[in-house]
Formats: C-alpha cells, sequence, structure tokens
C-alpha cells in the first residue's frame, strides 16, 4: 500500500472544521489549533534542524465572517509577534516580510512571514496568512458535505474565511538557541559560555548547590531542592567546585543558582546567583519562592 506524509498539519483541522462546531458548541469566530509532525521531500537538509525531512509544527485556523478577517488578520499579526517578546527574544532579530504578487499564493487575500536573524542569516520563522475561505470551498465541493456555518444571531449562511497562523517548533527551538547563545570574555581571560534563557522557556529555572556535601550542607540543600520543585523546575548538583557547577549552569542556561553554606544552617538564609549579571543576595529561605517569581516577572536580559 502507498502511504503519503501530511506535508501540513492545517488539512486536519479544516476536515474536523464541523466535527469542532457541533461537539464544542462554539460560535465564530473561534480557532483550532495543533502541534504534530509535518514532512516534506526536501532536496537539501541542511543548518542543523533548520530544514529537515520531519519536523515539529505549530498551526491555527482562526475561523471569522468574511469581511471581519480584515480586523483579525493585524491582530493575529501583532498576537505573533507578542509572543515572541513573551520569550524573552531579541526583537531587534524579528522582522516581518509582506508576500509580494510573485509569492502570494493565489488563493490568498495577504500574507506576512515573521523572519528571524539566525546565525546564517534572515530566515523565515513563521507565517501569518489570510486564506479567505477557499480551504473550506475546496473540502465543501470534493466532499460533498456542508461546511457553511449558520449564524446564530442573522440567521445568515456563508462558509467562513480563515486567517492562519504557521510556526515551525522545531525552528523556534534553532531560535531559542541561537538567541540566548554568547561567550563573554572574563577577567581571568577565559570565556563564559552562557544562555541567556528567558526564565519562562529555560529548561532548569532554579539549581540548588551545597557548597560542600559534608557537615550536613549536602542534606541540607537536597531538602530544599524537593521544596522548591513544588514551584519551579529544579536542578541538584553537589559534584565539583562551586565556580564550575556555576558555570555548568550557565551553559544550559539556569537563570538562578541558590547556594547552601555554613551560614545558612546558623540563620537559615542562602545565596541566590543571577545567572546574566553574576550578582549575588542573600536571602532568606521563607522568601525564596516569592523572590524568585518576582525576579522572573522583572526578568530584563542583562
Amino acid at each position: 500500500s502507498v502511504v503519503y506524509l501530511r506535508p501540513e498539519t492545517a488539512q486536519g483541522i479544516y476536515c474536523d472544521f464541523k466535527n469542532v462546531l457541533q461537539s464544542s458548541r462554539v460560535k465564530i469566530p473561534f480557532g483550532i489549533a495543533q502541534v504534530g509532525k509535518s514532512f516534506r521531500n526536501e532536496i537539501t537538509t541542511k543548518n542543523f534542524i533548520f530544514r529537515s525531512c520531519e519536523f515539529e509544527q505549530m498551526e491555527m485556523q482562526f475561523f471569522c465572517k468574511p469581511g471581519t478577517d480584515e480586523e483579525w488578520f493585524p491582530y493575529w499579526r501583532e498576537e505573533r509577534m507578542k509572543f515572541y517578546g513573551k520569550m524573552g527574544i531579541n526583537l531587534d532579530h524579528l522582522r516581518w516580510h509582506q508576500h509580494g504578487p510573485d509569492e502570494l499564493a493565489f488563493y490568498a487575500k495577504d500574507a506576512y512571514d515573521i523572519q528571524f536573524l539566525f546565525p546564517m542569516g534572515w530566515q523565515e520563522l513563521e507565517g501569518v496568512h489570510s486564506r479567505t475561505d477557499y480551504d473550506l470551498s475546496q473540502h465543501q465541493k470534493f466532499s460533498g458535505k456542508d461546511l457553511t456555518y449558520l449564524d446564530p444571531e442573522t440567521n445568515e449562511r456563508y462558509v467562513p474565511y480563515v486567517v492562519e497562523t504557521s510556526a515551525g517548533l522545531t525552528r523556534n527551538v534553532l531560535m531559542a538557541l541561537s538567541d540566548a547563545y554568547d561567550e563573554e570574555p572574563t577577567p581571568e581571560g577565559d570565556v563564559r559560555t552562557v544562555m541567556h534563557f528567558h526564565p519562562l522557556i529555560a529548561p532548569v529555572k532554579v539549581a540548588v548547590l551545597p557548597l560542600v556535601k559534608k557537615d550536613g550542607i549536602g542534606d541540607f540543600a537536597a531538602k530544599l531542592e524537593r521544596q522548591l520543585r513544588e514551584d519551579f523546575t529544579t536542578f541538584y548538583d553537589q559534584s565539583g567546585a562551586i565556580g564550575r557547577r556555576y558555570r555548568r549552569m550557565d551553559e544550559i542556561g539556569t537563570p538562578y543558582c541558590i547556594t547552601v553554606d555554613y551560614q545558612t544552617l546558623e540563620d537559615n538564609t542562602v545565596t541566590i546567583r543571577f545567572r546574566d549579571s553574576m550578582k549575588q543576595e542573600r536571602i532568606n529561605i521563607s522568601n525564596l519562592v516569592p523572590f524568585i517569581n518576582q525576579a522572573m516577572k522583572d526578568y530584563k536580559r542583562v
């Protein structure tokens, strides 16, 4: 048997449009979003995970009344750019590219790409497209199924227009890595490798590091890490010199390192080290969770 791999996730959404409309009891305007694998017969795969035959895709089809797409199209363009800002991506490395007459699909009213300045230059990251009613009309034509929508307020029946956002999740990962990576010279003549992830997307939010393993400090630190695990993604590391452990955390982008030392056993305070500035601050353990939450909320890349 011949098996065909889908080149995008959107067609499944169109096929399920009527099902979602009835089972979810939603009214237009509404959107359907999904994440899944897509496949392309790429002649040349290159630039690490940027261009590959198999990749993860994030797509949303937003269904709206014909005519209102003029309002929703710029709305979703703005929302999608805000998304990358919330991820902490440098907005100077993002730009819009509008499709010209030679690029615009024959069924599309308008289309923009969000491009990111990758190490190999400006490349497409996501597309926002005004697709009119082409997709639903074609599915309706060849399936013989009624894909129109009956407006309960006006009693008007129409084929919804679609505003689509289509992003490569794999490319988003590469973007986050490229944007965060930095090599900083140190006063000692060394180079500090650091990933400046925004705390929201950092794989590890908080690392707990005992200054030494002996004298009960290691046990205290392990207990603290288990407590913090209820609020954050944490990591416990007691192997090696404290300076090297800081560097390891810098390399994976951990924004906050908590050091437990002898003073901790005396006054219940710990040292919190900030990844970007490498500054340290002494804080009582009872204030640690709200302090980190506020630091994440106020985060700005140094």
